[in-house]
């Protein structure tokens, strides 16, 4: 029998990642050092009482059963971290966890669009801002963000056209993977603009606490009338090491949540109780963990872009995230072929700016999830073969 795959099943094909994760692993089978700062997975522990807690609630057997929906404690604490944090009131039918802000953004399309309504999504962005609209059949179009202007948004520049077609548009700052940041100026106008075409603004805030030089990051919702226009996803993942646990929250505008719950209903049976608990300890245990972590990535980034512009690569300082944007030196035809000589030539594996849009293009994004030393060492073997092949910078 010959199966007849869908269309969207052709749609992704084998890519640039798993050209450079074959070669990885070759080289790592030959007995050279690899350096991966190509995935954003955090290198950091998850805090020890948030595991202890884990540890009590998987002997329970009552947890194990379905959840169908987020506890009261889970609620409550979110909206207590939220008020601390961002001085922000959150009511209970403004809150839905889901299973990892991926997930979010893999269905939140369904909510509100129907085949063919168009979702705006920036470029370069991260994949799934693209991805979900597309599995969920609506239209895409792309705003371009320019690193001329800091990489944001111009809300101006978008065609009288578009704006009255589109249900929906992506913001995300700080930018995986621009590594900037927006001020609060930038989401004031942004929800005029939202108000003005009736658009939905879905924002992911993933790295709000993983930000630089003093930066204080916010949240959407705390822009007045956000709640009006949006919804906001927020992720214990990079804050407090919980990737593989898959919990995030939907917070905002409680009709958009409530229609977005009865979609995933369909599909979901509920956050695990035991990964609720997770998050009921991180979001109320010590939150001094998530400074120093803060302050750990940002030598990681110093180590990395002050050893990198040393040597004559001239690298922006990241504003947030766990990642660093760098140019391709001028000699690369691209991101790809780069990406793919450096790892050869070095070990040092990062991600090409062709995955993040077509203006990510002639860009790498590294992932700041290696100690400083070993850092300082990648950044050696860059040099030392930046200097071997007259690589011009």
């Amino acid at each position: 029998m010959e199966i007849q795959y869908s269309e969207k099943a052709k749609f992704f094909k084998p890519n640039i990642f798993n050209i450079l994760n074959e070669r990885k692993a070759k080289i790592a089978q030959k007995g050279v050092k690899v350096y991966d700062l190509f995935v954003g997975t955090p290198d950091f522990p998850p805090a020890e009482h948030v595991m202890k807690v884990v540890q009590e609630a998987a002997l329970n057997p009552e947890n194990y059963k379905y959840s169908l929906t987020d506890t009261q404690e889970l609620k409550d604490a979110v909206k207590n971290w939220y008020d601390r944090r961002y001085d922000v009131t959150l009511n209970d039918d403004e809150i839905m966890s889901i299973n990892g802000s991926q997930e979010g953004f893999a269905h939140v399309a369904m909510t509100v669009c129907n085949p063919g309504d168009l979702v705006l999504v920036p470029n370069p962005g991260y994949p799934i801002f693209e991805v979900g609209p597309y599995l969920n059949d609506a239209s895409i179009d792309y705003y371009e963000l320019d690193p001329d202007n800091h990489y944001m948004p111009m809300l101006d520049k978008i065609s009288e056209e578009k704006a009255q077609r589109a249900k929906m548009i992506v913001v995300s700052y700080p930018l995986n993977p621009t590594c900037t940041c927006a001020d609060k100026a930038f989401y004031e106008k942004l929800v005029e603009f939202a108000k003005k075409y009736n658009i939905l603004v879905v924002h992911d805030n993933a790295y709000s606490e993983i930000e630089y030089d003093g930066r204080r990051g916010f949240s959407f919702l705390s822009i007045p009338g956000a709640k009006d226009v949006g919804i906001e996803f927020n992720s214990l993942s990079k804050t407090y090491n919980l990737t593989g646990l898959r919990i995030s929250f939907a917070l905002g505008n409680a009709d958009v949540i409530k229609h977005f719950k009865t979609i995933r209903s369909q599909f979901d049976y509920g956050t695990s109780y035991i990964v609720q608990k997770a998050a009921v300890a991180a979001l109320n245990g010590p939150q001094d963990g998530v400074v120093k972590q803060q302050a750990q990535y940002q030598s990681r980034r110093d180590a990395l872009c002050d050893g990198l512009n040393a040597i004559g690569w001239k690298v922006p300082y990241s504003e947030g995230t766990m990642f660093v944007w760098a140019p391709v030196p001028k000699q690369f035809k691209n991101s790809d072929e780069f990406c793919i000589q450096m790892l050869e030539n070095t070990g040092v594996v990062c991600t090409p700016g062709s995955a993040f849009g077509s203006l990510g293009e002639n860009h790498v994004r590294f992932a700041l999830v290696l100690n400083e030393n070993l850092i300082k060492e990648a950044v050696e073997k860059i040099k030392e073969w930046f200097e071997k092949e007259n690589i011009e910078l």
